[in-house]
C-alpha cells in the first residue's frame, strides 16, 4: 500500500524536489501539498505522514495539525526556538517524528562516523569543521556543520557553544586544545560540503561528504517518511532509520 504523504513548503526547493521524487515513485500517494497561505487542515485529513520543509514560524500551526490527524512528522526545518523546541518534544509523546537539518543518508553516516571517531581519538587530536555552500545561501554556519560541532563538542564531554571558534582572523595566539574551529565558506551553485578535519601529530583524519543534487535530501526525507509510519511516538533520528542506532 502506498504511503499517504503530505508536503508542507511545497512551492521551496526542497519542497519541490520531494514532490517531483514521491510522484515519481509508485510507493507513494501524495495527497496534499501546502505553502503559505493554503488550507493546511484541509490538506492533512487524508495523510499518514506529514513532511514540512517550510519555516521554523509555521512550526505551531504544523504540529497542531500533525497531532489532530495522528500523522507521522518529518521535519526539515531549522532554527527552532526554545519554545519550538519544547512543542516538538512534546508532540513526540503522542505521534512518531525526526527532525533533522540534514536528511542525506550520506550526511546522516558523516555524524554517525563523526561520533565515533571523536570518541576514539584521543585527545591530541584537534578537530575543524569546514562547510561550503552557494553564493545565495543566506545562513553561516550551515544547520549540519551545526550538529557536527555539537556532536564532536559532546564527545569532548563540553558545549558547542563555549568551544565553537568561528573563523580565525588577526593575532590570535596558539590554537587552544578545547576549541572547535567553525568555517564557512560561500560561492558558485556548490549544493553543500561538509568536512570533518581532525589533525594530530603526525597524522590527520578527514571526513568528507558531497552533496551535487538537492535531490539526495529528497530521497532521504522520503526514506524517513516512509520508515516512520506506524512506529510508535517518539523523538527518532536519522541513525535509527539507517539501522545505527
Amino acid at each position: 500500500m502506498a504511503t499517504k504523504i503530505l508536503v508542507v513548503g511545497s512551492k521551496g526547493r526542497m519542497g519541490q524536489a520531494i514532490l517531483a521524487l514521491a510522484r515519481a515513485d509508485n510507493s507513494f500517494d501524495v495527497v496534499g501539498e501546502v505553502d503559505q497561505g493554503d488550507d493546511l487542515g484541509k490538506a492533512a485529513l487524508q495523510a499518514q505522514v506529514i513532511v514540512d520543509f517550510s519555516h521554523r514560524s509555521a512550526a505551531a500551526a504544523v504540529l497542531k495539525q500533525v497531532l489532530a490527524v495522528k500523522a507521522a512528522y518529518v521535519c526539515g526545518t531549522t532554527g527552532h526556538i526554545e519554545a519550538e523546541v519544547g512543542m516538538i518534544t512534546a508532540a513526540a509523546r503522542q505521534v512518531p517524528l525526526i527532525i533533522s537539518p540534514n536528511f542525506s543518508l550520506g550526511v546522516n553516516l558523516l555524524f554517525y562516523l563523526t561520533e565515533q571517531a571523536a570518541k576514539a581519538l584521543p585527545e591530541g587530536f584537534d578537530p575543524e569543521v569546514i562547510e561550503i555552500h552557494h553564493r545565495l545561501k543566506k545562513d553561516a554556519p550551515s544547520g549540519t556543520a551545526k550538529l557536527l560541532v555539537e556532536i564532536l563538542a559532546e564527545a569532548r564531554r563540553t558545549k558547542a557553544e563555549v568551544v565553537a571558534r568561528h573563523g580565525r582572523e588577526g593575532e590570535l595566539g596558539e590554537r587552544t586544545e578545547d576549541e572547535i574551529g567553525v568555517h564557512a565558506v560561500r560561492g558558485g551553485d556548490v549544493v553543500g560540503d561538509h568536512t570533518v578535519l581532525l589533525a594530530g601529530d603526525g597524522e590527520r583524519i578527514e571526513l568528507t561528504h558531497r552533496a551535487t543534487t538537492r535531490d539526495v535530501f529528497a530521497r532521504g526525507a522520503l526514506r524517513a517518511a516512509k520508515w516512520l509510519v506506524g512506529k510508535p511516538p517518539k523523538l527518532y533520528r536519522m541513525v535509527d532509520v539507517l539501522g545505527l542506532s
